[in-house]
């Protein structure tokens, strides 16, 4: 049905010029990045219509239903086959690494969840490794639906250990001293020279994949002070009254976006070095 209405519109936009034809691919890509954040948009809006409308006296807590919703949801892309099982167990290796950052982070006193709950580890809801396992949903349904392909990419190993660097300075920087400065020079240098090749329709377009990281990275900085503001977590400086999370903190989702890519590339290592098609 997608594909038929996809030609109708090129088939109709082609004898009305160049800009009728950018506007048709521009909608296309926006369709195709709608449905590659399909799991991470539907938990922010729940985040949201929970904050707003969830009965503070129910019988199941909050954080509870959060973590059931995204469960039933993960269930229904998989029944849809809208995510590959391939994807959903990248997805949960995910759910694992980001739970186990969250119960470091709240530990020492980053951040705290301030609802109770009962399906939590912790002081962690169990619904937080989904919000991380988002951000590998949309990385691998992006993948598949632009067709990723690579010139210039860096070594698979050499990603692995950088990620890995990452994600052990979250840990370490608490104690000594933070490696984040020589981490961003070392994602520069690995991943500068690469660009990233997508298909929104026929043709691959080309951008930096450094540029694609930081664009990423900042609609998770926004989906962030969605969920801040939702207070679905607090910051320290949050508990006395909501602001707006430190654009410092993109950095940090930056580093995240390494840890992200890695880990979805494993599935394509064998594909991400590949030449464009000429």
């Amino acid at each position: 049905m997608l594909t038929r209405l996809d030609r109708w519109a090129a088939h109709r936009a082609r004898p009305r010029g160049r800009l009728a034809v950018v506007a048709h691919e521009f909608v296309v890509f926006g369709l195709k990045q709608a449905a590659a954040c399909l799991f991470g948009g539907l938990m922010v809006a729940l985040l949201l219509a929970s904050w707003r409308w969830y009965p503070r006296d129910a019988g199941l807590s909050r954080y509870d239903f959060l973590t059931l919703a995204a469960l039933a949801i993960q269930g229904v892309l998989l029944a849809t086959k809208l995510e590959s099982r391939e994807e959903a167990r990248v997805i949960l290796l995910f759910h694992v690494v980001g739970t186990a950052m969250e119960l470091f982070k709240t530990a020492v006193g980053s951040w705290s969840y301030p609802e109770p709950s009962l399906l939590r580890l912790g002081g962690v809801p169990l619904f937080t490794g989904f919000m991380y396992a988002a951000v590998g949903s949309y990385i691998a349904r992006a993948w598949r639906l632009f067709d990723f392909r690579f010139t210039r990419h860096p070594p698979f190993g050499a990603t692995v250990a950088l990620a890995a660097a990452i994600y052990l300075n979250f840990f370490t920087h608490h104690f000594l001293p933070d490696a984040r400065p020589l981490l961003f020079v070392a994602v520069a240098w690995l991943f500068g020279p690469c660009w990233i090749h997508y298909r929104i329709r026929r043709v691959h377009r080309h951008m930096p994949l450094l540029l694609g990281f930081v664009l990423v990275a900042l609609f998770i900085w926004l989906a962030e002070n969605v969920g801040t503001f939702s207070h679905a977590w607090l910051y320290p400086a949050q508990r006395q009254g909501w602001h707006m999370v430190p654009f410092g903190k993109l950095g940090a989702w930056l580093l995240l976006m390494i840890i992200s890519y890695v880990m979805v590339s494993a599935l394509h290592r064998r594909n991400a070095p590949a030449r464009v098609p000429r």
